[in-house]
């Protein structure tokens, strides 16, 4: 035998498969060191203004107010991966969040051909995103702008007003309880299941492998042009569905209320450690940075910080967070 033999079928020691699944993991593993850190946050204020535990109403309610960002911000996550970001999130959960509201109050008996009809609508923005990048060779920051406004504008051409409803089933299905646990946890579980069913998919090889080199990609005979329309497509779909959710979980529609997850789809993403150039990371971060940015609120608000601070602590907290991060990765990378 060897030495090349025997140093390729010497077994790797578990303190070095784990060093390297650590450095490999660097950003997703900040992630959940910042959750665990906001959950301890929020527990002790928690408990010094109620003189409680948080219970399963707080639980579920800070669940329910997460789902929607994860759910964007997943979408968020297929497009950065390929180097590309989308802007229109927040008019696209703006028309789905006025669709289901309005046809759901109309017609109460077609839920299921409502909530297919919100998926398609969010599959054919995604789609009108992808074509225009892709084909079009416009930049996506571009784009995603322009379909901002679109997607803004018929929002409130389908809902003037704020109104609208949502029947009970829809809302106890997605942002009730389940078998004792809230549904948005399960929901929860579900996507980090199918991400890691997803992420072993050619489609997903080709989007980590496009946000890396696309050159290379397309050298190797990988489907770019596809794979970056699929991206946007089913990134469109994902925002559908947070819009869907959105309007179930607070029972009716409102054609402005989707705006501020354009930007928070953004921050979740950065702060479960996808690369913004493409490319690195795992949209189970950005599950994770929503989880996160919604405890963030809960933990400002225990606090006693003025409402209308709340903005300029999210924005200081998001700087400080990937700050720390990308200081912590690069001494991790300088002492291996």
């Amino acid at each position: 035998m060897s030495a090349t033999e025997t140093r390729t079928s010497r077994p790797i020691p578990v303190q070095e498969r784990l060093s390297y699944y650590g450095a490999q993991n660097v950003p997703l593993l900040l992630s959940i060191g910042i959750l665990v850190v906001m959950i301890l946050l929020y527990l002790i204020l928690f408990v010094l203004r109620q003189q409680r535990l948080p219970g399963s109403f707080e639980l579920s309610t800070t669940l329910n107010n997460s789902m929607t960002l994860g759910l964007a911000a997943l979408g968020q996550s297929l497009v950065v991966l390929t180097g590309g970001i989308d802007l229109s999130v927040g008019g696209i959960v703006d028309v789905t969040n006025s669709v289901a509201a309005r046809l759901m109050q109309d017609n109460p008996g077609s839920i299921v051909g409502v909530t297919l009809l919100v998926l398609v609508i969010g599959a054919g923005a995604g789609l009108l995103n992808g074509l225009l990048v892709t084909y079009g060779r416009l930049q996506p920051i571009i784009v995603t702008i322009a379909t901002l406004a679109i997607w803004q504008g018929v929002a409130l051409l389908v809902l003037p007003q704020p109104g609208g409803s949502i029947p009970a089933v829809v809302t106890n299905l997605l942002a009730g309880d389940f078998a004792g646990l809230p549904a948005s946890l399960i929901i929860f579980i579900l996507l980090i299941l199918f991400w890691q069913v997803l992420r072993r998919t050619p489609f997903l090889v080709t989007l980590y492998a496009i946000g890396n080199d696309e050159r290379a990609a397309r050298a190797n005979g990988a489907s770019v042009e596809l794979a970056k329309v699929g991206a946007y497509m089913l990134g469109g779909v994902f925002a559908g569905a947070a819009g869907l959710y959105l309007a179930a979980s607070s029972t009716s529609g409102d054609a402005t209320t989707g705006t501020q997850f354009t930007l928070t789809s953004i921050a979740a993403v950065v702060l479960g450690g996808i690369s913004l150039f493409g490319g690195r990371g795992s949209a189970v971060g950005s599950l994770i940075g929503a989880c996160i940015l919604t405890l963030l609120l809960n933990v400002l608000f225990f606090a006693g910080v003025n409402p209308q601070l709340q903005e300029f602590f999210q924005g200081l907290f998001l700087i400080l967070a990937v700050v720390v991060s990308t200081l912590i990765r690069r001494l991790l990378q300088s002492t291996r």
